[in-house]
C-alpha cells in the first residue's frame, strides 16, 4: 500500500491489483449487461450518454453490489490519500467501450477541475470488469500532469491527439486504478472485436458539488438499506451537500 500511496502523489495513480475476485466479477458482468439490456436507448441517461460506448449512471441505486464497492477500504484509503479524509461520492457509474470504435476520448481533467488552495478535490476510481489491454481500450494517462495546474483542452492543439508522456495503464480484470481526477486521462480506442467494461467510482471533497447529486437520485427503499457509512459516503444527510451539488452545471471534463 505504501508504494501505491507514493505512486499516486507523484504520478497521480496507482494500480492496486486482485480487488474483485472471479465471483463477484462474473456478478458485476452479468448485474451491468442485464441493466443494458433492461435500459435500453436510455442507459446512462441520468448522466450523459456517450458515441461508441455504452454507459450506466446512478449505480449505487440499482443494487447492493455496487454501493458495497465504494466503500472497500482498500480503496478508499486510497481515495483519502488524494482528497483527505473528508470526502464523499460523487457519482458511480459504468462505461463499456464498444468494439471497433473510431477513435477514443479526448485528454480532460474530470469535472473540467483545477486544484484549489486546498489541494486536489476530485478522485476516480476505474474497476475493471474486463482486462485492460493495449488494443481495447486502456486508460492513457499524462504522469505528473495534476501537478501542471493547466486544462489540457486549454494547451493542446487537439486532445485527442497521442501525448508524448502518456502512458497506458493496463491490468488484468478485478484490478482498481486509482487516478488523481486532475491528472489528464482518457479512454483509448477498442480496436478489438470485443467489449471493455469497467465501473467508476468518482469522490469529491466534501466542500465540492456532487457530480450525480445522490439524494435526489436514490429511491427510499435503497435509502433505507444503507448503513451509516453509506449514508455519509453518499451526503444523504448533509445539508451543505443540498446546497452544493443543486446549484453544479459543470458534469464533466469533456463532451459537454
Amino acid at each position: 500500500m505504501a508504494e501505491s500511496t507514493c505512486t499516486l502523489e507523484e504520478q497521480g495513480f496507482t494500480r492496486v491489483p486482485n480487488v474483485l475476485d472471479d465471483a463477484t466479477l462474473d456478478a458485476l458482468r452479468a448485474q451491468v449487461e442485464a441493466l443494458w439490456e433492461q435500459e435500453g436507448d436510455r442507459a446512462g441517461s441520468e448522466f450523459r450518454q456517450e458515441p461508441e460506448s455504452r454507459r450506466l449512471a446512478n449505480l449505487a441505486d440499482k443494487g447492493e453490489l455496487f454501493y458495497r464497492l465504494i466503500a472497500l477500504p482498500e480503496v478508499l484509503s486510497l481515495v483519502r490519500t488524494v482528497l483527505g479524509p473528508d470526502c464523499k461520492l460523487s457519482s458511480l457509474n459504468a462505461r463499456s467501450a464498444n468494439p471497433r470504435q473510431s477513435r477514443g476520448q479526448p485528454l480532460h481533467a474530470d469535472m473540467a477541475a483545477l486544484p484549489d488552495a486546498r489541494g486536489a478535490w476530485v478522485c476516480n476510481t476505474v474497476w475493471l470488469l474486463d482486462d485492460f489491454t493495449t488494443e481495447n481500450g486502456a486508460l492513457r494517462v499524462v504522469p505528473g500532469s495534476h501537478r501542471w495546474g493547466r486544462l489540457p483542452q486549454e494547451v493542446l492543439p487537439d486532445p485527442y491527439a497521442p501525448h508524448p508522456d502518456e502512458v497506458l495503464l493496463t491490468g488484468a480484470a478485478g484490478t482498481v486504478f486509482v487516478v488523481n481526477a486532475h491528472t489528464w486521462h482518457a479512454g483509448t480506442a477498442n480496436r478489438t472485436d470485443a467489449p471493455r467494461r469497467a465501473i467508476h467510482g468518482f469522490y469529491c471533497r466534501r466542500d465540492r458539488p456532487q457530480q450525480q447529486y445522490q439524494k435526489a437520485l436514490l429511491r427510499a427503499e435503497t435509502r433505507a438499506a444503507l448503513s451509516p457509512e453509506l449514508l455519509a459516503l453518499l451526503a444523504l444527510e448533509d445539508p451543505e451537500n443540498d446546497r452544493l451539488s443543486q446549484a453544479v452545471t459543470t458534469r464533466s471534463g469533456f463532451l459537454k
